[in-house]
């Protein structure tokens, strides 16, 4: 009865704070699915696929090969080089992680691609060795050919070529349209359809490119493209990079296949999303820094589709880009080019035209800036992806420092206050964590995801409240999780600038949220740059009510030697890591009790104080499917007024 009662109130708040339009669509595509209208529109897909076939149509202009090698110093092109003739010898980087074999081949019985998704189990042989999908669509993401293309067009190495069709070739056959994994997602179909695109004009004049390889290319890129549109009320029902990917992929295929119901629908929807998943602060509506990115990067593959052919952004997606553009920008660490780990992070680099590391965000916000600020960073090695989509240099450049929103910078370090107001899809439940930064490293961290799918710990416990940088109240989350992809509840939290009197404070930022307030506790958490390095965080707790609540806050730091000492209600940590010493010194004022319970733990493990340790504590995951070690220091304390902990973080100058 319970269960019965908890699932209905949490099907009514996805009614409530959903709407009835998602939640219709996404009835629709199961309704799809469960009665095989989907399969049998095989048929006609394929007939659609055939009558598209033609000659392809050139997209975006090519760089030549002078202007790249003019771009790109010694070091990225050995990077470049480096990358390419490993995806020559069949072996790519997973989430911009280590080097593992390319495997295009499906090991298994296929299946159409809908009985997947009506049973989960029969992915099973395909999970041999990894038990996360993930692993096996992103090498058919075909994210390892623009090395090859890149490589290509730089030294015209006939190889490159010779190796991009040799491994398309193998999907081809191991992977026929409609059957298989690879054919059941319709974002997975898009991705990897915007990276044949790009392929078959970058390799069109290869020796390697025969009149038959060109056609059967030409073949496939049809026969994804006809994939999308059946499906596309699901994309629509999730409201977010599906649909952005999905619609990108549609009126690039339309473009180049001269097919105009395609490329008018994916123009339609990619413009729709752009200009109601963007919010008025530039915040896409993932609240993910990776999926900001990779919306952008969609956005800037249809940029130069659309210049070429002569299109025009409508104004509202034009200010839509224009102000994610400058959110991304605001969130850059200058010195690494970093951003916060913010929400969920899949691993995902759908248009890696450079050499940079994944972590490395100036690639994309240079060609953003570019695009659709006018403006720009200062010249570097992430220069090549604006090379390659044909965005010209600009006399106007500037730093992050310029676009820092409601973020505070001081000369060395940084911080980044999480505090939105967007009611959307979000994916962590990370309201008022902070990130510090500091000389391009990062401090105290959000801990990222690491996996989706992963056995039990791992199977994403990240987005918690518990792993952030935050308070929590009573061990609860300040939202609802109403699934692996979904969290309800989005208790806004309005980030403002406070003026100080005293000269020694640089800035100050205040924000508080009521994901407590049901509880008779609100949150507050004001932010202050002082003098010397030095950042004061000041959490009030305030209770409405008298009831004896547990407290704890918790903080994820960049792991090093430490030394940690408490006494009374102050505790005080330091960690020695290349370049400096950082110290963490927080008090709990207007209590009345006993000194706050704390513990320090790494990896897993307990290193000091009381309590247990869970697996996924003290961890922090750069990337999809990578962990390493951090430090997690928490306190706890049993209260019934209100009162505040104090964090003060020194970092050297």
């Amino acid at each position: 009865m319970t269960i019965t009662s908890d699932r209905f109130r949490l099907a009514l708040k996805m009614l409530l704070q959903l709407g009835i339009a998602p939640l219709a669509l996404y009835a629709l595509y199961r309704l799809g699915l469960r009665t095989g209208h989907f399969r049998r529109l095989d048929v006609s897909l394929k007939a659609q696929a055939a009558a598209a076939e033609g000659d392809l149509r050139s997209i975006f202009e090519l760089p030549e090969p002078a202007t790249l090698r003019a771009g790109l110093g010694l070091a990225a092109r050995a990077a470049l080089l480096r990358d390419a003739n490993a995806v020559v010898k069949g072996s790519v980087r997973l989430f911009g992680t280590g080097v593992v074999d390319l495997q295009l081949a499906m090991r298994g019985p296929l299946h159409h691609w809908t009985a997947y998704e009506l049973d989960r189990a029969l992915l099973a042989p395909f999970l041999k060795h990894h038990a996360d999908i993930k692993y096996v669509w992103e090498p058919a993401r075909f994210g390892w050919a623009y090395a090859l293309g890149r490589a290509f067009r730089l030294t015209r190495g006939q190889k490159y070529a010779a190796a991009f069709w040799s491994h398309f070739e193998r999907f081809d056959r191991c992977n026929p349209a409609f059957m298989g994994p690879q054919w059941a997602n319709g974002q997975e179909v898009a991705i990897r359809l915007m990276a044949l695109l790009w392929c078959a004009q970058v390799f069109r004049d290869a020796r390697a490119s025969t009149s038959r390889r060109l056609t059967r290319l030409t073949r496939s890129i049809a026969e994804h493209a006809a994939r999308i549109p059946p499906t596309l009320p699901y994309a629509r029902s999730q409201n977010n990079n599906h649909l952005v990917t999905e619609s990108t992929a549609l009126y690039l295929a339309g473009a180049a296949l001269d097919h105009p119901r395609w490329r008018n629908l994916g123009w339609r929807w990619l413009n729709s999303a752009l200009q109601h998943q963007i919010s008025p602060t530039g915040e896409y509506i993932q609240h993910s820094s990776n999926y900001h990115r990779l919306m952008l990067q969609s956005a800037l593959l249809a940029d130069a589709a659309r210049r070429y052919r002569g299109d025009l952004w409508p104004a509202k997606t034009q200010q839509a880009l224009a102000r994610a553009s400058h959110w991304l920008f605001s969130m850059l660490d200058p010195v690494s080019g970093g951003v916060p780990n913010l929400g969920a992070n899949d691993g995902a680099l759908i248009l890696p035209l450079s050499s940079s590391r994944f972590e490395d965000y100036r690639p994309t916000v240079q060609a953003a800036a570019r695009a659709f600020l006018r403006t720009a960073l200062p010249a570097g090695d992430w220069d090549e992806p604006s090379v390659w989509l044909g965005l010209p240099e600009t006399a106007h450049t500037a730093d992050a420092s310029a676009y820092a929103a409601e973020h505070l910078r001081g000369p060395n370090s940084w911080t980044c206050l999480h505090a939105s107001s967007f009611r959307s899809r979000l994916g962590h439940m990370d309201q008022l964590h902070l990130d510090l930064w500091w000389r391009g490293r990062n401090v105290a961290v959000d801990a990222g995801t690491y996996s989706y799918n992963a056995p039990v710990p791992w199977d994403n416990p990240l987005v918690s409240s518990r792993v952030h940088n935050c308070v929590t109240v009573d061990g609860r989350e300040s939202m609802t999780r109403g699934g692996r992809f979904l969290v309800l509840d989005w208790f806004p939290a309005n980030a403002a600038r406070s003026l100080a009197t005293d000269p020694s404070v640089l800035g100050r930022i205040t924000a508080a949220h009521k994901g407590y307030d049901h509880m008779g506790i609100r949150c507050q958490r004001r932010v202050t740059l002082m003098e010397r390095g030095r950042w004061l965080v000041q959490d009030d707790v305030r209770f409405m009510r008298p009831q004896l609540h547990s407290i704890r806050l918790h903080w994820l730091l960049l792991d090093g030697d430490w030394r940690l000492r408490q006494r009374g209600s102050e505790t005080r940590l330091r960690i020695k890591v290349p370049g400096g010493s950082n110290g963490v010194l927080v008090t709990a004022s207007g209590l009345t009790a006993s000194a706050p319970r704390l513990s320090l733990i790494r990896a897993g493990k307990l290193l000091q104080g009381e309590g247990h340790a869970q697996p996924y504590e003290g961890w922090v995951s750069p990337t999809y499917g990578r962990r390493i070690p951090a430090l997690s220091l928490a306190l706890e304390v049993q209260a019934s007024h209100s009162f505040s902990f104090t964090t003060e973080f020194t970092v050297p100058g």
